[in-house]
């Protein structure tokens, strides 16, 4: 199946490969908040918004330029069409409660669920 083709909640459970645009401790151009993450996307792909499907990667501490791990969960903004691939090293465990923590310094602009298998 082509990467292109997946709805986001295909990609729980899948090996997928990040191009990162926002590396952990760099700060966002026009928002000015930084990145406790690392932050990208998957190349090739489009999302509901028009754009890259987008991807928080966790338990990863230092930059990176690219990442390989596995989607453990789709974080699903209700406000807008921007899911979120939360991508983990291979055979790492993440807890909704992490992810909402790792993640909060975006997403608590937003109203979002947290999608598992």
């Amino acid at each position: 199946m082509e990467a292109a083709a997946l709805k986001t909640t295909d990609y729980i459970g899948r090996f997928v490969e990040i191009r990162i645009d926002r590396p952990l401790g760099s700060v966002h151009p026009d928002h000015g908040f930084e990145y406790p993450v690392n932050y990208g996307f998957v190349p090739g792909t489009s999302s509901a918004d028009g754009e890259e499907l987008d991807a928080y990667v966790l338990g990863v501490a230092t930059p990176v330029s690219t990442f390989a791990g596995r989607c453990v969960a789709v974080i699903r903004r209700r406000d807008e069409a921007d899911d979120k691939l939360v991508v983990v090293p291979d055979g790492a465990e993440v807890s909704d409660s992490d992810i909402r923590r790792l993640t909060r310094f975006q997403e608590r602009h937003f109203t979002s669920d947290i999608l598992r298998e």
